[in-house]
């Protein structure tokens, strides 16, 4: 039997359903209907009963708000959201100037400048022509070319027009803008007061309601059906959820951090139980608690694997309890990025999500730290681990088409570059490798990424906020507006004050309004339109500024067109230091350059991760050549140098004493590790040599040398 209880809430009437399990049955469409057996017909009713109690509890503590004080704050969001639509309008207006500027340059350059290089290049086949049909040919092109002419002053007479008539506006319409922009502060702050004015700190400030608001979360999400067919598969599997209902604390970490994937608890208590029984050290250690919840809850649903093709027998899903160990060494072992220990739960899910196998996030960090270890060390944590996409990754798809079968995607992708998309996803996985979180952050016609910095998130790779979307973690997961993932991170780092836009919206949940994202993505019901003016309450009181975007230059270009700073790392003597061993084998360390002494942006030397400096040859940039200048005993010497190598198909040249015709060498590829070149003879002089050495074959890549050896060959 059913039983309907109607019940006023801030001016709102709800009905809501309690009684029959049916009703949490059929609650969510999208969670796959399992035969529950007798065993999982009791608990499902037991999970409805709880949660019936739950929402009940919770409905009997909220205020009571009235008619008149929420016709005012439902009036002043009419209002700002009129303002909003009204300095739109006005920046819209103000931007036809920029736009008939636009169109006159065009006129201008593309079209008439581009008509008058047709009619120079006419006349020069004319005069060139030798035959009437050559003739012919160009005295046609020079008729077509004037004409375009033409028609481009013509054009160029009617644009400068609408230009002259948008800049005698210009004053008017800049005026517009500014009293729009003065409107709009005011209906936003108005709206503010009139959020203070509806009286729920009392209940938004407060954790009385925590643990009955998480844990009719949890049911809501899950519904009492989804953890009844868990419960049912055992005793194990009943005992977890009942754990999990119980821990409060728990429940509250988990709703938190905007809960299990698709509502996936029983998975997510179950990976968070075998982490703990394969970890003596997550109990001890509050970082990696968080960092094991962070797996468990974006992990209940399993992540495909990516491996490389060739490996026909590798995991079909990312298996969580790996994930989670690898994480934890690397941590322990200091091989993640120093702000690691400060993550939330939330800012792990966006660390630990990806696709690669473990083995391949340890490759990237081996692989940075050998190839381009000036990456780990800037301060400047816009282009922390991820300017390796900028200095790198080549831009272009022309050489995927050699990616390997036997390496894996990202290693490709390193090898062979690629458009926006492989550049935005080795971005991110680097990202991930070194513990900073990042998702993606698709504009129109491309894709770019977002990520974590001490100072706020920023994009990367493509446009500022505004021009793009981002991964909604409420509700669906459908993409929202990038600014609206901007403001959640940003109100997040407000921790205590946050709780209250989360409680907002729990309450939201419990009255069963749709999950709300952000203001520009749609508001929804009463408390989730609190929860997110509140959330905006907690920005301006925090002053949050957003970051601008880097690398935008980059997203579709080989090169940028932006100066970066370069490292040049002061040498010292015991950087160039050569060393003569008992048996006569000379070490060069790369550093210990005759020429060049100091980076050039083409050869950059940088602190290298295992001690002492090494040598880079950029990517970029025209051919250099760098010199060794020493002393030795006269005979023939096998070289070999330790180098880490990206890419296939690459060269070394070696001349000796200026010798016009260079020893090849082939370097090896190393997929950016260190390894060693096979051996090459060359002969040396009694007394002072030089080595000089260039770069030759095609396509030439990045390429990083920390020493040389010279063996004697006897």
């Amino acid at each position: 039997m059913r039983a309907k209880v109607i019940m006023g809430i801030c001016g709102v009437t709800l009905a809501l359903m309690i009684g029959s399990p049916e009703v949490w049955a059929a609650k969510k469409s999208q969670v796959k209907q399992i035969a529950l057996s007798d065993s999982g017909q009791k608990f499902m009713t037991q999970y409805a009963e709880m949660l019936e109690a739950a929402k009940g509890d919770i409905l009997k503590s909220l205020p009571q708000v009235s008619e008149q004080k929420k016709s005012i704050y439902l009036e002043a969001n009419k209002s700002e959201k009129n303002a909003k639509a009204a300095q739109d309008a006005a920046i819209k207006t103000l931007a036809k100037i920029g736009q008939a500027q636009g169109s006159v340059g065009h006129a201008k350059g593309k079209w008439i400048g581009g008509a008058e290089k047709g009619i120079a290049a006419s006349k020069a086949k004319l005069a060139k022509a030798t035959t009437d049909a050559e003739r012919e040919a160009a005295q046609g092109e020079l008729v077509k070319w004037q004409k375009n002419k033409e028609d481009g002053l013509a054009a160029l007479k009617e644009r400068q027009v609408v230009l002259d008539e948008a800049k005698k506006q210009e004053p008017k319409w800049i005026k517009d803008l500014e009293g729009a922009r003065a409107a709009l502060s005011a209906a936003q702050a108005n709206t503010l007061k009139a959020l203070k004015g509806l009286g729920l700190d009392g209940v938004l400030k407060s954790d009385k309601l925590d643990a009955k608001l998480a844990e009719s979360v949890v049911l809501s999400e899950a519904t009492p059906r989804g953890l009844a067919a868990f419960a049912q598969q055992g005793k194990a599997q009943k005992k977890l959820i009942d754990q999990l209902l119980a821990d409060d604390d728990l429940m509250i970490q988990m709703v938190a951090a905007y809960g299990a994937q698709k509502g996936k608890y029983g998975q997510a208590i179950k990976i968070y139980s075998d982490i703990h029984k394969a970890s003596k050290n997550v109990k001890k250690n509050e970082v990696l608690q968080r960092l094991a919840l962070a797996v468990s809850l974006e992990h209940a649903v399993p992540i495909k694997q990516r491996s490389a093709t060739a490996v026909t027998d590798a995991p079909a899903t990312v298996d969580p309890v790996n994930r989670y160990l690898h994480y934890e060494k690397a941590f322990l072992d200091g091989e993640l990025d120093v702000t690691f220990k400060d993550l939330s739960v939330w800012d792990y899910r966006m660390v630990v999500n990806g696709e690669e196998p473990d083995e391949i996030i340890a490759w990237g960090r081996q692989m940075l730290r050998a190839y381009r270890p000036d990456h780990l060390s800037t301060p400047d944590y816009r282009w922390r681990y991820v300017a390796a996409v900028r200095t790198d990754i080549r831009y272009g798809s022309q050489f995927n088409k050699y990616d390997k079968p036997e390496l894996q995607f990202f290693q490709n992708i390193l090898m062979n570059g690629g458009v926006c998309g492989r550049r935005a996803f080795f971005g991110r996985f680097i990202l991930r490798a070194f513990g900073i979180p990042t998702i993606a952050r698709p504009q129109r016609g491309h894709a770019a990424l977002i990520h974590w910095t001490p100072k706020g998130w920023v994009a990367c790779l493509g446009g500022g906020w505004g021009v793009g979307y981002a991964r909604s973690f409420r509700g669906s997961g459908k993409r929202v507006a990038d600014r609206d993932f901007l403001a959640v991170s940003q109100g997040r780092e407000s921790k205590e004050a946050y709780m209250q836009v989360l409680r907002a919206q729990w309450i939201g949940d419990v009255l069963g309004e749709p999950q709300g994202w952000g203001l520009l993505s749609g508001t929804t019901g009463f408390w989730n339109n609190v929860a997110l003016y509140q959330q905006r309450a907690i920005i301006e009181e925090a002053k949050a500024v957003a970051l601008a975007a880097v690398g935008e230059e980059l997203g579709e270009a080989n090169e940028s067109n932006v100066k970066y700073d370069v490292e040049d790392a002061s040498l010292s003597d015991l950087d160039k230091k050569i060393v003569v061993s008992k048996d006569g084998v000379i070490t060069i360390p790369a550093a210990a350059c005759s020429k060049p002494t100091k980076s050039t942006g083409k050869i950059v030397f940088m602190k290298s991760d295992s001690g002492g400096k090494q040598l880079h040859y950029s990517r970029n940039g025209g051919p250099q050549n760098f010199e060794y200048a020493f002393k030795a005993a006269a005979g023939t010497y096998a070289l070999t140098a330790q180098v880490a190598v990206p890419s296939c198909d690459q060269h070394l040249l070696v001349a000796v004493n200026s010798v016009k015709v260079p020893v090849d060498i082939a370097l090896p590829l190393t997929v950016g590790l260190w390894g060693t070149t096979a051996p090459v003879k060359i002969t040396l002089a009694k007394g002072d040599n030089e080595l000089t050495f260039s770069r030759g074959g095609e396509n030439i890549r990045g390429l990083t040398v920390k020493k040389i050896t010279l063996t004697p060959v006897k």
